[in-house]
């Protein structure tokens, strides 16, 4: 989430990256209400500040239900919860802090290293009977019991996020026509009777999060909500892989009828005896290899985060049949919204002699993996990448322009630069045997992609930096003023130098390969309407244009080849989208409204899906096909300050945080599949404006992180990362 923006003078303000007097220094992540924060007091006491969402600021509704989840915390904070240190309830971003509670959630703890052993799961039956008995002994109802909420600590589980949760006397158990929880952990009385919910609905999710835990899956499993809901009114629950001893208590928490459920008490009581080891819970750890790390001219090393298989197999459980919905998801060519900044690399050989990578083609079996440290000294920044022709070229900050084989991670030739920037840009693959790079105040520079020798330049002479983008065969450089000229990639050579008609100021878009066509568009100065065209990035030449009404930017292109632009609400808050098609006629433009206002960081476009990705890391992939268009899924991913998203092969998007993850998402199905471990120096998080994208090529997937390393992980088992 982007620092919160000052609001006054008082010391009570919202400063730049405050909430109240708290500094928010790290994202931990991110719920259907707000973002939640790492921060610290005066006196240097951890925090968790939860800050709503922008969006939900100015809706009474939500204000009043943050409210609640204040009132609810305060009313139960102890021993199974994070006390609340401080709260307002009436900022212009409302927040609350609480206690900084280290431990992995059981939604992460049982992603990452599987179902718990019957030992750990009698602790956690305990400790969650135990904070629900205190819960409701508080006279509130929360509502919203569900792994995610579930904090594993060395001192026993936390119930956390009270955000939905009600007390026993109020009169808001519900909004009218709203269904309030998650499906899977929700009690049928919930979708019957909403507002007759009481303790024993806590307890029914008690169930459905204790076989979560035993299993992987609820004890109701499907991809549609809908059809959750109706197992969970109709079908008995599937026990299959809870332990013998414990499925009957399990079983009565799933009882239809709720007074048919134990309480939190009868729970405690029914796992004695035998008495429960009250030992504490130590999360499991996955085994990796120490191995070196890859330097510049030093050979490479496996990736630290390699994961090391257990041989041990499991026996199969039964599986309830998953009904997926139908989704439109055509394979078409990667459109992604991109910067187009000026970053490079001054000629300074590392060595004299071209190394000869090893081609991704080459190697036929699994691939392992690698990290590769650009810079290890001074201030650093996430290096960005760009692949091509089975190389990966990167500019890193302090370093410059490197290229490192895409197998190994080996850097095969550097040539240095005192970068000082904290978003370096990726650089550009300006044509065979050639890439470039530019700085800020510097010219645009091509390098030999076999030894790094230096080529053309261009850009020495001008009096301001100029943008540029690689655009097929030809680099398109502007001034800012609405100067424009364009460059031969090869040569270097000035192909044209003019304004284009009908654009004082032009935007620079995205390059569409299959059409050799780049995206222009210009805002008018009160934002009403925009002007866009596409444009022949050889000879300048304006193959259409159009004013439409708002004020659009372009962001890719749909698999029959119409523009998509985003339709700004308030900057950078859109809330709907334009399609015009390939040849920009009037009837073919299309405008689509989407489902709420998005914080958009990025989007990438397969067929006529959209991937729109909020800086809050909420994902929402929308078919435009539809006559109005339509909602496929959307996924909250719990990141903060992400890149722009990125699509590759088998149906996959990938995205990185601003703490070096890389994260990967299922596009059929809308769901989280894999995350790599954060990547900070000396582990701390800076504020990043932009996070560079990560790069896919084949079998592997590349990102880079804060601490001035590149990293590769097998894009075919994220699961593993």
């Amino acid at each position: 989430m982007p620092p919160l923006r000052s609001t006054g003078a008082d010391r009570d303000a919202e400063g730049p990256e405050y909430a109240g007097d708290y500094r928010l220094q790290a994202c931990l992540g991110s719920g259907g209400m707000g973002v939640v924060h790492l921060a610290a007091s005066a006196s240097g006491l951890r925090l968790a500040v939860k800050v709503v969402h922008a969006r939900y600021a100015e809706d009474p509704e939500f204000r009043a239900r943050f409210r609640q989840e204040v009132a609810a915390a305060r009313r139960v904070s102890g021993a199974f919860t994070a006390p609340v240190v401080d709260a307002d309830p009436d900022a212009v971003r409302p927040w609350m802090a609480t206690l900084y509670v280290p431990g992995p959630t059981l939604a992460d703890q049982v992603k990452r290293n599987g179902p718990l052993s019957p030992a750990e799961l009698r602790r956690l039956t305990a400790g969650l009977a135990e904070a629900l008995r205190d819960i409701h002994r508080a006279g509130v109802v929360h509502r919203d019991l569900k792994p995610s909420n579930v904090l594993l600590t060395d001192t026993g589980p936390k119930v956390i996020d009270f955000g939905i949760s009600r007390p026993v006397d109020s009169d808001l158990h519900t909004e009218t026509g709203k269904l309030i929880g998650s499906p899977p952990f929700m009690a049928p009385e919930q979708f019957q009777r909403p507002r007759e919910v009481g303790p024993a609905a806590d307890v029914f999710a008690l169930g459905s999060v204790l076989v979560h835990a035993a299993t992987g899956h609820g004890p109701f499993d499907s991809d549609s909500p809908y059809i959750v809901a109706y197992q969970v009114v109709h079908d008995e629950p599937d026990l299959t892989g809870v332990p013998e001893e414990l499925a009957p208590l399990v079983a009565r928490c799933l009882s239809k009828d709720p007074a048919g459920r134990p309480t939190p008490a009868e729970i405690m009581s029914g796992l004695l005896p035998p008495s429960y080891e009250a030992e504490a819970f130590i999360p499991a750890q996955r085994r990796r290899p120490t191995l070196p790390e890859s330097k510049p001219g030093a050979s490479p090393a496996w990736d630290a985060d390699t994961r090391v298989r257990a041989t041990t197999v499991a026996p199969p459980r039964r599986r309830r049949p998953r009904i997926r919905p139908r989704l439109t998801a055509a394979l078409a060519a990667v459109l992604a919204l991109t910067g187009a900044g000026l970053y490079g690399a001054l000629s300074t050989p590392a060595d004299g002699r071209p190394e000869t990578p090893t081609r991704p083609d080459e190697v036929a079996t699994a691939f392992a993996g690698w990290r590769t440290s650009l810079q290890e000294r001074g201030p650093t920044a996430a290096p960005a990448c760009a692949h091509g022709g089975g190389a990966l070229y990167c500019v890193a900050r302090g370093v410059g322009i490197a290229r490192l084989d895409p197998v190994t991670g080996k850097v095969l030739w550097s040539r240095t630069t005192p970068i000082d920037s904290e978003t370096p840009t990726a650089p550009a693959l300006l044509a065979d045997g050639l890439v470039g790079a530019a700085a800020p105040t510097g010219p645009l520079r091509a390098y030999a992609v076999g030894g790094g020798a230096p080529g053309w330049s261009a850009g020495e002479t001008e009096g301001a930096p100029e943008l540029y983008r690689a655009a097929g065969s030809a680099v398109l450089l502007s001034d800012g003023r609405g100067g424009l000229r364009a460059l031969d990639s090869v040569s270097g050579k000035e192909l044209w130098r003019h304004g284009l008609t009908g654009f004082a100021v032009p935007q620079l878009g995205a390059y569409d390969a299959p059409s050799g066509l780049l995206s222009v568009a210009e805002p008018s100065a009160d934002g009403s309407t925009t002007r866009v065209g596409t444009v022949r990035p050889r000879t300048g030449e304006v193959v259409w244009q159009r004013n439409l009404e708002g004020e659009l930017a372009p962001l890719g292109r749909t698999g029959d080849g119409s523009l998509v632009l985003a339709d700004h609400y308030q900057d950078p808050l859109i809330d709907g989208l334009v399609l015009v098609g390939p040849d920009g006629s009037a009837d073919s433009v299309r405008r689509l409204s989407l489902p709420h206002r998005i914080d958009v960081r990025g989007v990438a476009v397969r067929g006529s899906v959209v991937h729109i990705l909020d800086a809050n890391g909420h994902l929402t992939a929308f078919d435009t096909a539809a006559a109005k268009g339509r909602v496929v899924w959307e996924l909250e991913t719990g990141a903060g300050n992400v890149s722009v998203p990125v699509l590759g092969g088998d149906d996959r998007l990938y995205f990185s945080v601003q703490d070096g993850r890389l994260l990967a998402v299922n596009t059929q199905r809308g769901a989280l599949i894999g995350q790599t471990r954060p990547r900070l120096r000396n582990g701390r998080l800076g504020y990043a404006p932009m996070v560079p994208e990560p790069l896919v090529a084949g079998d592997r997937v590349f990102g880079t992180a804060p601490d001035g390393s590149v990293f590769a992980v097998d894009a075919r088992e994220p699961e593993s990362w």
